[in-house]
């Protein structure tokens, strides 16, 4: 309107034969406006803030997604609740990878894995925006997650809904239940989640808090690694298991702003192996049906907001089978007396595996986290004598 006002007097100032002219002057000042004003808008809708929000891949950088900056202030809001979790060693271990190992025990967090971070420090910082009111928090998760998220929402007083995979381990199921959240069941699949994900927020309302794809979540586990970096000095790799992505992007932030030069290693089944796919086609691949795999904890495929973390700064991809998974997890019960899922065992099976030793060449000092320790102690005839690759 402000256009127009200045527009009038300038046209009655015209002579008739100027008029045209005028008229012309006043349009393409017009449109030269609007112009301005759309560019500015898809600007703004195109930052960083609004790629936070699951966009798209195209031209989006690691640290559009999350910054160093986000992992230092996710540190701050778990303190003091979370734990710092221990880093420890194993000889026979050493001896059989050919290097010095350090396995940071995330087994140990609270409600038995890494997920806790991620869900505390998005639950928090929620509530730091959410100027007083109590929203509903939801979730869509194969168990670790949405036992996190139900913990965390307990903490804080906050209302929890979890979507779980109807095959999710019965352990996981009764833990979410336990810290006072709502379970929605579901089918195995990705696509059957996040639909019941989505029928709960339309329903009862409320804020997703994706397992693997908030920004908060991927931030809150790339406390991982600052602590891990603060625990052992000097290490040339770090290897994390690898299904969503969100916790070895976040380690890869804050390794990668540290220390340039440490290689960060993902490691996933050869049963679920988008993530290894996707690196080496340069394109998000997901995977086709449900993987068959005992890590239940990294059946999911890398997703839209992980996959520029995992392209920029995640060096390589090692998989691992199901037999080796199964003989890794199984020597971490015996030999280091710890209590991890097969997830968990997935980096073990990683670092002890040929191809792990070759992607690993050079690198003398080497961190593997144990993501987690949710065993479904009914579920164990998997743990059977069978030889691993490495025998």
């Amino acid at each position: 309107s402000s256009l127009m006002i200045r527009a009038r007097p300038l046209a009655r100032s015209c002579a008739a034969g100027r008029a045209g002219r005028c008229v012309l002057l006043f349009t393409i000042l017009l449109a030269a406006s609007f112009s301005f004003i759309f560019l500015s808008l898809l600007l703004h809708n195109s930052s960083p803030a609004g790629i936070r929000h699951l966009g798209s891949t195209v031209d989006v950088k690691a640290h559009d997604i999350a910054a160093p900056r986000d992992v230092e202030a996710a540190k701050r809001r778990i303190e003091g609740v979370a734990h710092e979790t221990p880093v420890m060693t194993c000889k026979t271990i050493d001896n059989m990878s050919g290097r010095a190992l350090f396995f940071k025990c995330e087994n140990l967090q609270k409600t038995g894995s890494f997920k806790f971070r991620g869900a505390l420090n998005a639950v928090s910082h929620l509530l730091e925006s959410s100027q007083g009111e109590t929203p509903r928090v939801v979730t869509q998760s194969s168990g670790n997650h949405g036992q996190a998220l139900a913990a965390c929402a307990q903490v804080r007083g906050v209302p929890a809904t979890v979507v779980m995979p109807r095959t999710s381990p019965a352990v996981k199921k009764a833990a979410v239940r336990g810290y006072g959240a709502e379970v929605v069941e579901c089918e195995p699949t990705e696509q059957a989640r996040d639909l019941a994900a989505a029928e709960v927020l339309e329903k009862e309302g409320g804020v997703l808090i994706h397992p693997n794809q908030d920004p908060d979540v991927i931030a809150g586990q790339g406390t991982i690694a600052m602590e891990l970096l603060e625990q052992v000095s000097d290490l040339d790799a770090i290897v994390a298991p690898v299904g969503g992505g969100g916790m070895v992007g976040g380690i890869a932030v804050w390794a990668k702003h540290i220390n340039p030069k440490i290689k960060v290693i993902a490691a996933e089944p050869i049963a679920a192996d988008d993530c290894a796919r996707s690196k080496r086609e340069g394109v998000r691949l997901m995977n086709e049906s449900p993987p068959d795999t005992v890590a239940d904890g990294v059946k999911v495929s890398i997703g839209e907001n992980t996959w520029p973390i995992i392209r920029d700064l995640v060096d390589d991809v090692v998989c691992v089978s199901e037999t080796d998974i199964m003989a890794a997890t199984r020597l971490v019960w015996e030999r280091m007396k710890l209590v991890i899922e097969p997830s968990s065992g997935v980096g073990v099976a990683a670092v002890l595996s040929p191809d792990g030793k070759r992607v690993l060449d050079g690198c003398e000092r080497v961190a593997v986290v144990l993501c987690g320790g949710n065993v479904d102690l009914a579920k164990l005839d998997w743990a059977l004598d069978e030889k691993p690759t490495w025998e």
